[in-house]
């Protein structure tokens, strides 16, 4: 399977805490439910288009229980989130939640080494192994190299403050984006497809002056 990193993020790169004031507060965190301004069926579209690729999900404990305290409730069967959300195999990575706390089915709880874990998991059959917000997870799938994909809905407001998708300190990366997932939405949501091309490092350049035109010198 294919790891993908499906969130939602502000213009400075803020993911914490989209959907409601309190969904997040940790860290003192006092702006949440930034995106729901910005909702619409345009967003929901490209929402469910990342739902319908997803085969199996991943999750840090807290995303597990933010998530499982909302979906299961949600049983209108057309939905298409809520129907795979609650009924395909859900992974949460967790050194302390008990079998019987999962009580998400079907649930496994991992609790081996992260990387090692992710990596048996992505050697599954099936299309993708999606993660869905999981802050803490993603910042350790991302210096490990293992996220396949990113899905993002960029947001135009500044949050200011919170958890940001790379934060200081990130491993550097280099991304080449899916044109034929990536637009512009109707209020100014930019939903981007982004894969990975080089961990580690990135290229640089300069703009120089060569025989009285500008140009551009790359390493």
């Amino acid at each position: 399977m294919l790891l993908s990193v499906n969130t939602f993020v502000s213009l400075d790169g803020v993911m914490q805490g989209p959907g409601a004031p309190d969904e997040d507060r940790s860290g003192g965190f006092d702006r949440g439910g930034w995106l729901v301004p910005y909702a619409s069926t345009w967003t929901n579209e490209v929402v469910e288009g990342w739902f319908h690729e997803a085969d199996a999900f991943l999750f840090g404990r807290t995303s597990f229980g933010l998530l499982g305290g909302y979906w299961p409730k949600v049983t209108e069967p057309d939905n298409l989130i809520a129907t795979r959300l609650n009924t395909l195999p859900k992974y949460v990575v967790s050194s302390t939640l008990t079998d019987d706390e999962a009580d998400w089915h079907p649930t496994t709880v991992l609790r081996g080494d992260l990387a090692d874990e992710v990596r048996r998991l992505k050697e599954l059959p099936g299309g993708e192994l999606q993660v869905h917000g999981s802050w803490k997870l993603v910042q350790t799938l991302h210096q490990a190299g293992l996220v396949d994909v990113y899905r993002l809905l960029q947001y135009p407001v500044v949050v200011g403050t919170g958890k940001r998708l790379f934060p200081d300190g990130s491993v550097p990366a280099a991304f080449t984006t899916v044109e034929e997932s990536s637009r512009v939405l109707p209020g100014g949501v930019v939903s981007l497809t982004l894969t990975p091309t080089r961990l580690g490092a990135i290229s640089a350049g300069a703009y120089t002056v060569h025989d009285g035109r500008s140009a551009t010198v790359l390493d």
